[in-house]
């Protein structure tokens, strides 16, 4: 008996050891030691300084991309303003080099002043041979340096204004060379200017003319002079208006010979169609090519005449432009000849097209479109000069006012004005640059302002709003910065790049969204534990394919596979979840224990082979499919050569209308099913939603035709908007391939914020009756939705951001159409392809930039707003 209580001491004893050990262990748990701490203070300061550098660098790109482009919008500068006076006397021409060194003029009487434009120093006096007469008409080439005089015999001579230009090595300079300004030195005639390489650049005046022509008995009173041709058959045609207002088109050939040089010249001339009795006319244009003469007049007409057949010449046209009593007064082609502008006796300055239109009452089917109506000046128009680079030009008053301006982007960046009284006869001329403004009057006056505009043409008009530009028949969304042609004006709007940007992600999305989501909720709610452990490592291998491997295929491969068989591709769509819909129902009528065994990878493997047998039939019934609905061919059926929409309109619908023939059956009929499938075996069970299924499938098509017939009957064809004509590289296939590059991202993070959920609310979810599919639309999904919209938001901005696939396999068309069979361009394909060739601070340069930011913009807009609905989504989810 004494041993008990020793045994109990001993038990209470060891008991006492356990509980102090115990408490050891719990008080060193207690205890954080401080290598962890350390540790976890370096882990939070270097995370917190990784993130902040992350919203540094955002923050930096952000201003940079900004400071690129925010010089399109800052406006051109007055670098220079220079004035003095040279001898007075009437005037005739002038002309300028592109250095703004020398300018030349030349008077009525033929005496022609060269003199240093910013010094007024005369540099050469010289005369035309005349014969003793004065010009009474005058007109020249775009460039000035050809210029043809129009005289009251009515003869026509022609001349060179002109400049050469060369180099000399510094060493074999002039020794005698006298500094005129900053820049040029004067040695006899010449000009030297420094350059970059040390050596000088040479500038000479040319002025020569040649033996008179004549063309009329009556003075000449109007007159105009193009030049073409090649170097050795040069051609020139000119268009003269004599006293009687007879207006002629005259032809010369010259033949050169390239061994003696000797010039022999055939010269045609051709009556145009008389005007009506009593027109004075005012001025008159010819275009190069000499297809066009525009002929203006007092009475605010313009004439227009068709020479495409220089044998029959046609009145094409005559217009009234302005109103009664407000004469035309000046008018001028821009750069390319197509488009006319005209002055009038109000200041007025219209902008016209020459444009084919359906049922004018022209001659040759085409008319005068006024297209911009320019800001007019507060006195008449006397005078209007084109730049020889760009859509500028300058409107030279009676009050003597110049306004410099710009056609395409209708703004006004500078207006000159000089002081004193107006002169009888001014003209301005655009420097061959378009850096400046040189205005010479009869008085002698000569004003020259030297401006830095480098971006007139562009606004936020330009950018973002309907611009009408030369060869369109109305104001559009234009993007095309360059051609092969110098007369060519770059087109610089963002908002078809922007509309193909969100068409890209749209038909990503709406072909990736779907697969990627439903695949994270198979994955998670229902997939077998075994096979998630191989799917999902496999999914997110598929981030690691380059963009530029999937665009290479898509361009190469599923492009031409795809415009081939069209047909079959299109039947895909339907047959393959079809495919998959039936194998489903048959799989429900398995018996339980049957269904229970195959589950896994039997069961992942026969939905692989249901897909590979759908995609195969689909195949093989594609040509019938394309008989029977599309007469055989689709894209001519998309076309619209032949057919109604109502077999696409019927497929395209057919999806809406299950989803509603489906929530009709049950409401009115779901109870008593759900009561049969209760009391049913399996098997059974199977077999009755089987029938519902087939059943509400044929019914929701034959609704789905009806509706589509009905729509056909009142007028509505899909073509022509979200079907049309094909082309190859188009967006289904960047849908396809897209589609396929952000499933793996959304799928990855889907799934990872489904299996976050906790499992509880699984089973409880379970626990009350609730189907696997009911708890995982109805409990799992609503609490991971700010997991789930945040995947979805992040495989967007994926999209949003593709460039590879997009410049392979888009086709780079900046069209705006909704049209799945058409081409696309993105901002961020069309920086990459222009930016490589873009001339740095250049305007295209800088509107690139401007894309790379309004990216930016969409990109944080976009992510912004998913944020705040992920918030919400969140909170909604701390409510379950």
């Amino acid at each position: 008996m004494d041993d008990i209580p020793a045994a109990s001491a001993r038990h209470t004893a060891g008991e006492n050891a356990a509980v102090r050990r115990t408490a050891r262990i719990v008080e060193r748990s207690k205890e954080t030691r401080a290598s962890v701490i350390y540790g976890e203070r370096i882990a939070r300061g270097v995370i917190s300084v990784g993130g902040l550098l992350v919203i540094v660098a955002v923050f930096g790109i952000m201003v940079f991309l900004f400071q690129v482009a925010v010089p399109l919008f800052q406006g051109g500068e007055q670098i220079r303003q220079v004035r003095h006076q040279i001898e007075p006397k009437p005037l005739a021409w002038l002309n300028a080099d592109e250095f703004q060194s020398l300018a030349t003029r030349v008077g009525a009487d033929g005496r022609v002043t060269t003199f240093h434009i910013e010094t007024g120093r005369p540099i050469r006096e010289d005369s035309l041979d005349l014969a003793g007469q004065s010009a009474t008409a005058v007109g020249g080439t775009l460039e000035r340096d050809r210029v043809a005089f129009g005289f009251s015999d009515g003869t026509v001579r022609f001349a060179r204004i002109g400049f050469d230009v060369g180099t000399v090595q510094r060493r074999n300079a002039p020794a005698d060379l006298v500094r005129l300004n900053d820049r040029d030195f004067l040695s006899g005639e010449v000009i030297y200017s420094p350059v970059q390489t040390g050596d000088f650049r040479t500038i000479t005046a040319v002025t020569t003319i040649a033996e008179p022509i004549r063309i009329s008995e009556r003075p000449i009173v109007a007159l105009d002079y193009r030049v073409g041709g090649t170097v050795e058959r040069p051609t020139i045609a000119f268009v003269t208006v004599d006293g009687a207002g007879i207006a002629r088109l005259s032809r010369s050939v010259v033949q050169v010979n390239l061994l003696t040089g000797a010039e022999r010249v055939r010269t045609t001339t051709t009556e145009l169609p008389g005007l009506p009795e009593g027109t004075v006319v005012t001025a008159v244009l010819l275009s190069t090519s000499a297809d066009r003469v525009i002929i203006s007049s007092r009475d605010g007409f313009i004439y227009r005449y068709d020479l495409r057949d220089p044998a029959r010449p046609v009145l094409a046209e005559r217009r009234r432009v302005f109103p009664d009593g407000i004469a035309v007064t000046a008018i001028a082609f821009l750069n390319g000849e197509q488009t006319l502008i005209v002055g009038g006796s109000n200041g007025a300055v219209d902008a016209f097209f020459r444009l084919q239109r359906p049922a004018v009452e022209t001659m040759d089917g085409f008319e005068l479109v006024r297209a911009r109506v320019h800001e007019p000046q507060p006195a008449a128009i006397i005078d209007i000069t084109a730049g020889q680079r760009d859509k500028s030009f300058a409107t030279t008053d009676a009050e003597g006012r110049v306004w410099y301006r710009h056609s395409t982007s209708d703004q006004v960046p500078f207006r000159f004005a000089r002081s004193g009284d107006a002169a009888t006869t001014s003209q301005a001329m655009i420097y061959p640059r378009g850096d400046g403004i040189l205005k010479v009057d009869d008085r002698g006056m000569v004003d020259s302002w030297t401006v830095h505009e480098p971006h007139r043409e562009i606004t936020w008009s330009v950018l973002f709003g309907r611009v009408w530009y030369e060869g369109y028949d109305a104001p559009g969304f234009t993007w095309q910065s360059t051609a092969g042609t110098d007369t060519f004006e770059s087109k610089f709007s963002l908002v078809p790049l922007i509309f193909g940007t969100l068409k890209a992600t749209f038909y990503a999305m709406l072909f990736g969204l779907p697969i990627a989501l439903m695949g994270a909720i198979y994955t998670s709610e229902f997939l077998h534990r075994g096979v998630r452990a191989t799917v999902k490592p496999v999914m997110e291998m598929m981030e690691s394919l380059p963009t530029v491997v999937l665009g290479f295929v898509a361009a190469l491969v599923l492009a031409p596979f795809v415009e081939e068989w069209i047909a079959a591709v299109l039947l895909a769509f339907i047959a393959v979840p079809l495919g998959l819909l039936l194998g489903a129902h048959f799989w429900q009528m398995l018996p339980t224990h049957l269904a229970l065994r195959y589950d896994g990878i039997p069961k992942f493997t026969l939905m692989g082979v249901v897909i590979a047998v759908t995609a195969w039939l689909a195949y093989q019934v594609g040509p019938l499919f394309e008989a029977v609905l599309f007469a055989g061919d689709f894209k001519a059926w998309v076309n619209g050569d032949f057919g109604t929409g109502t077999p696409f309109m019927t497929l395209l619908l057919w999806p809406l209308w299950a989803v509603l023939t489906g929530m009709a059956f049950k409401r009115f009929a779901g109870h008593h099913l759900r009561e049969r499938v209760r009391a049913s075996a399996r098997p059974q069970a199977g077999r009755l939603l089987f029938a519902k299924w087939a059943v509400l499938a044929v019914a929701s098509l034959i609704a789905s035709w009806l509706f589509a017939s009905l729509l056909t009957l009142i007028g509505f064809d899909p073509r022509g908007g979200i079907v049309d004509t094909y082309a190859q590289r188009n967006a289904l296939v960047v849908g396809f391939i897209m589609g396929f590059a952000v499933i793996p991202n959304i799928y990855t993070l889907a799934e990872d914020a489904l299996n976050s959920v906790p499992s509880h609310l699984r089973a409880a979810s379970l626990a009350c009756g609730a189907t696997p599919w009911q708890t995982a639309m109805w409990v799992i999904l609503p609490t991971a939705a700010s997991g789930v919209f945040s995947a979805s938001m992040i495989g967007m901005g994926r999209a949003v951001g593709e460039t590879m696939i997009v410049v392979m396999a888009a086709g780079n068309t900046p069209i705006m159409e909704w049209n799945i069979f058409s081409g696309l361009r993105t901002l961020s394909a069309n920086i990459a392809i222009e930016l490589p060739e873009a001339v740095k601070d250049e305007t295209n340069y800088r509107v690139l930039f401007l894309a790379a930011l309004t990216l930016f913009v969409m990109t944080f807009i976009i992510n912004t707003f998913a944020e705040l609905i992920r918030q919400r989504f969140r909170k909604r989810a701390f409510q379950l």
